[in-house]
Formats: C-alpha cells, sequence, structure tokens
C-alpha cells in the first residue's frame, strides 16, 4: 500500500504517517511535509522518487505528473487502467492525505499583497484531491486531521470500506469547493457577480432550533472580504448552551448596537429592541432601557457595547434573563453574574460601525441578497418638512430614535426621550396599530418624546394619534403623496418633523 502525504495543516501529520508506516504502508512525501515527517524519525522518500523527476518552478509542480495521477485515478476494476500502469511502470496509490495552501488565512491578513494571494493558491494539491475523490472505491482521500484517528484504526481492522471512503470522499470535494470559493470572493470586484457561491463550515451543532422539533447547527461562513466575525467569533463564558433563538437575537444585537457610539445598553425580546438606553455610565444605560418595558424584558437578552462592570452585573442579577452578550465582562461581574445557572453569558466583539457585508436570506427555491442597511450621516441631519425646527434637545432624542427604529421590525414606530426608548409598536400590518401600540407602552412617557417611524406615514392618522398623546417631534423618510397633510396636521399640534430621505424596513 501506498500513501502520498502533503498538508498545509501539519496537526498530527507525523503521528498518522508512523502509524501508516507500522501497518507497512510506503510513504512519500513534498516539501516541509516531508521534513517534518522525516524528522520525526518516520521513514518517507520524497515525491521525485516517486515521479523519476525533480520540483521545478520553485515548487509550483512537483505532484503534476503522471506517475501520481495515473496512480491515482487507475480503476482497479478495469483491466485496460491496470495494463496501462503496468505498461508505463506506474505503482498504485491507495491513501491520499492532502489539505491545501492556507489562502484565507493569507489573503484576511493586514496589507496582503495579490502577489502572495495568488502564490498561495493550491494547483496540485486540489487535483490530488479531486483525482482521489473521484477513484474513492480504489483510494483513501483525508484532508481532515481529525479524521486521521478513525481513519488509521479502520485499516489496522481491514475494516474502512465503502461507506467510509464515499464520507471521506465527499468531505474532500467539499474542502476543495469551500478552497475556490474563498479565491473566487477575493478575486471578485463584483458586489452582484453572475454566479456566486457560499461556503459554509460547522461551528457547532445546536439542541434544536427554533422549536423542539426542528434539527438545527450553527455554521460560519467563509468571507474573504469580510473584517467582521460577527457570532463565528461568540465565546460562550457560563450558562446554558446557546440556542438557535439566543443567536438570532445576539445577532439582533450585534446590528442593534453597532449604529451607536455611547455607551449603550439594548434589552431584546424575539429580535426587537424592547429597551434601548444610552448614558455615559453603562449601569445607567441599563436601567433606563429596563424602564423602557421591564414587563417585556422578562426572560430576554441583555446587549452592551462596553465590557459589563460590577454596577451593572449587580443591577442585571436583579432581573431574571435568559442571556448577556457583551464585548467583555469584568472579573467581579463575571463572578457575580455566572452563579446563576440558567443565564448565559457570552461575550463577542462589537462592530464599531456598521459594515458593508452582503446579506442573504434563504426563501424556497433560492436566496434574496441584499448590501446591509445603515444609517448614514446624511439622515442624521435630516430635512425640517414643518414650519417648527426641532430644538437641540429634540433634535438629539430624534437621532436616537431614527438609530433605533432600523432595528425594530416593521412595521416599526419608536417612541424616544433623553436617548431613551420609552415606547415601540413593532411587526404591525398596520401603521397606526404600531403608534397605538407604542404609546400604550409608553403611558405617560409619550408626553413629551419624540416619533420615529421606518417608513412614511401614508396618512395623517398615526402622526395625530401621536400628537394628541403629547408627542412633540416626529422623524420619518417623508415621500408619501399625502405629505403635505401629514405636515399639517403636525404643525396644527405646534410640533415638528423632519424628513430623513432613507426608509429603514426590516421584514
Amino acid at each position: 500500500m501506498r500513501a502520498i502525504l502533503s498538508v498545509s495543516n501539519k496537526t498530527g501529520v507525523t503521528d498518522f504517517a508512523r502509524g501508516l508506516r507500522e501497518i507497512d504502508v510506503a510513504l512519500y512525501s513534498t516539501g516541509g511535509t516531508k521534513k517534518a515527517i522525516a524528522e520525526a524519525g518516520v521513514e518517507v522518500s520524497s515525491i521525485s522518487e516517486l515521479t523519476g523527476f525533480p520540483e521545478i518552478l520553485d515548487g509550483r509542480v512537483k505532484t503534476l505528473h503522471p506517475a501520481v495521477h495515473g496512480g491515482i485515478l487507475a480503476r482497479r476494476d478495469v483491466p485496460d487502467h491496470m495494463a496501462a500502469l503496468e505498461k508505463t511502470g506506474i505503482a498504485t496509490i491507495d491513501l491520499v492525505v492532502v489539505n491545501l495552501y492556507p489562502f484565507l488565512e493569507t489573503v484576511t491578513r493586514s496589507g496582503v499583497t495579490l502577489e502572495e494571494a495568488i502564490e498561495n493558491i493550491d494547483i496540485g494539491g486540489p487535483t490530488m484531491i479531486r483525482s482521489a475523490a473521484k477513484n474513492c472505491d480504489s483510494v483513501i482521500i483525508v484532508v481532515d486531521p481529525e479524521d486521521y484517528g478513525w481513519v488509521l484504526q479502520q485499516l489496522k481492522d481491514g475494516q474502512l470500506g465503502a461507506e467510509s471512503r464515499r464520507k471521506l470522499a465527499q468531505k474532500a470535494f467539499q474542502h476543495t469547493a469551500s478552497y475556490d470559493t474563498a479565491i473566487a470572493q477575493y478575486l471578485s470586484e463584483e458586489t452582484f457577480p453572475e454566479h456566486m457561491s457560499i461556503a459554509l463550515e460547522k461551528a457547532y451543532g445546536l439542541r434544536y432550533g427554533e422549536n423542539p422539533r426542528q434539527q438545527a447547527c450553527f455554521y460560519t461562513a467563509v468571507d474573504v472580504k469580510a473584517r467582521d466575525k460577527g457570532l463565528g467569533a461568540l465565546v460562550p463564558l457560563s450558562g446554558p448552551e446557546v440556542s438557535f433563538n439566543n443567536l438570532l437575537d445576539f445577532d439582533s444585537a450585534l446590528a442593534t448596537l453597532a449604529a451607536f457610539s455611547q455607551p449603550t445598553v439594548a434589552v431584546l425580546k424575539h429580535t426587537n429592541p424592547c429597551g434601548l438606553a444610552s448614558r455615559e455610565s453603562l449601569a445607567e444605560s441599563y436601567r433606563l432601557a429596563l424602564s423602557g418595558d421591564p414587563v417585556a424584558a422578562f426572560g430576554g437578552v441583555v446587549a452592551s457595547n462596553r465590557p459589563i462592570d460590577m454596577e451593572t452585573a449587580e443591577e442585571i442579577n436583579k432581573m431574571h434573563f435568559d442571556a448577556v452578550i457583551a464585548p467583555d465582562f469584568s472579573t467581579e461581574a463575571m463572578a457575580l453574574l455566572s452563579q446563576k445557572k440558567s443565564l448565559r453569558l457570552v461575550k463577542a466583539p462589537f462592530p464599531e460601525a456598521e459594515d458593508e457585508q452582503l446579506e442573504f436570506r434563504h426563501v424556497r427555491g433560492g436566496f434574496l441578497v441584499q448590501s446591509r442597511d445603515f444609517v448614514s450621516e446624511e439622515e442624521l441631519t435630516p430635512k425640517t418638512a414643518s414650519k417648527r425646527a426641532p430644538s437641540s434637545a429634540e433634535l438629539e432624542d430624534l437621532r436616537f430614535a431614527w438609530r433605533a427604529v432600523k432595528a425594530v421590525k416593521s412595521n416599526a414606530i419608536v417612541l424616544a426621550k433623553d436617548s431613551v426608548l420609552v415606547g415601540m409598536g413593532a411587526g404591525q400590518p398596520s401603521r397606526v396599530e404600531a403608534v397605538a401600540i407604542a404609546l400604550k407602552r409608553a403611558g405617560d412617557k409619550a408626553s413629551g418624546a419624540v416619533l420615529a417611524s421606518d417608513a412614511f406615514f401614508p396618512f395623517a392618522d398615526g402622526a395625530e394619534l401621536a400628537l394628541e398623546a403629547g408627542v412633540t417631534a416626529i422623524i420619518e423618510p417623508g415621500g408619501s403623496v399625502r405629505d403635505n397633510e401629514v405636515v399639517e396636521t403636525v404643525d396644527s399640534h405646534g410640533a415638528t418633523m423632519v424628513f430623513t430621505g432613507m426608509r429603514h424596513f426590516r421584514h
């Protein structure tokens, strides 16, 4: 039995090679892999001894040779194939152990040049992998160091059958597909190319999906252009395992808080922020965020764009939550909150600003793909549409409310006062109904508050309802054929209205 070993990731390869030699497998290898195996005291031959041809072009050509691919691709059950090998003096290759140049790791480094990236595109490796995987009934292909142990054991036991071989082949083709996807991403200069592939890596399994009957896993996306690793960089610190619904809430938390530079705390329920506040003191931000809707907050997720300190932890500890996500936790805060065994504590890097990654949404038969929504600086300097311009305090609250409403499911209405979310209406088919729900939740706090609507008011009734409850300022995109009617209603109450020129639907 003959094997070729040529790996970029050398984890476990020397032990695997030693195990293969113990069952009398002849080993052939290249470059750094051969050096590592030989230095471990394991007998190994150069690939040149197999091909009778030296490596050339700085190693670009070493395994691209008939002695390699003929030995891999020959079907043992086809007499003509075996006769051709015998005639040309080519020996069969029975095991191929290959993983590829670190292209992804290279191109995501800061300052990498195009020349460096191109040099890390593996050619011989994918060719051997695909050849071996194609002929998996006769050739074993191993691309993952995690598989070395069980493959070696089955070889020793003589039990590596068709099912195992095809499992390894599937993994091999996926390995090269993900690799090619990364290269295509790197070289692409189009946001929406004619053809696009998505490469995913399984991060971990989940107990179930949104409901117990649904199976679920979390996969991270291979994206060479992504600066923000998002939930792929999530680190569970304490409490039960993270659930499918937790991850949805965490994603919403990252998107919500990305719009805020001040210390900000959000309380989320079913991906909507039911509480949100910004203050210099994180503990105060939390207390005010909780005051937005303490009933809805029960059992929700707390998110902070600053590390959780002890004062904030003491406040959080007074309430029952499902999870807390933050960039970090102080030692004291961690010690206190981890005492609650039902509370998940996780840390993740929060984006400093909203990025320009694409968003993918699966629908039956395909994907909807769009650029990520964000709040622009122009929107934060809205155009006054009413007779009265907003005061400086109102304008500050309008900006806060506008950042907040983007994170709420459409139809979305947010009421805010002093950089605190005091009322929210989310996901309603009727915008008037969303206003009514937000006012009900705000109660007396609606008086003197500002209102943000994620899209324009098609009629004056929604604005009228809010103004009668004491709302003094409204921010919305504008653009309705009845804008004049809405503005006239605002003017009749002595209030102010500004237009951003941009809507923020979130379906």
